[in-house]
């Protein structure tokens, strides 16, 4: 039999389209183990109205995403935006922790980059990073785009 038919389907482009400058993913997905509430989504839905309370509506979108492979650390958080450093936090509560996350969406939207030290990200922002993507610097040619 050909190889061409034994390998698995390509999973299709995914793309999101960005209506604001700043954008945080709350993954609607994650759950605690055992448990059959799902706090991803009671996350995502105070943080919008947390950001919006803030003033922050016109430079954020809050959106829901897939899962973020932050399965054992529910619930999931990351922001991006362009020409800025991605953060995913992981250990997030909806109860507890939403003064935080718009402590650090103001600190994010301020940075030039993305970048900071964990003692200016607030609460337990600081000690639960899953990850920091450096922002894509493509090189073309002799053209730079970011």
């Amino acid at each position: 039999m050909d190889d061409l038919l034994r390998r698995p389907v390509a999973t299709p482009p995914y793309a999101v389209t960005q209506r604001a400058r700043h954008q945080i993913l709350v993954c609607q997905t994650c759950r605690h183990k055992g448990d059959t509430c799902r706090p991803g989504l009671q996350l995502l839905e105070r943080l919008r109205v947390a950001i919006a309370a803030a003033g922050l509506g016109d430079g954020f979108e809050v959106s829901g995403t897939a899962c973020m492979a932050g399965c054992d650390r529910p619930c999931t958080v990351a922001w991006r935006a362009t020409s800025k450093a991605t953060w995913l936090f992981g250990d997030i509560s909806p109860d507890e922790d939403i003064d935080d996350l718009v402590a650090f969406a103001r600190l994010y939207r301020d940075l030039d980059d993305g970048w900071c030290r964990a003692a200016d990200r607030p609460g337990k922002l600081a000690e639960h990073v899953l990850a920091r993507i450096p922002a894509a610097l493509i090189v073309t040619g002799e053209e730079v785009v970011q």
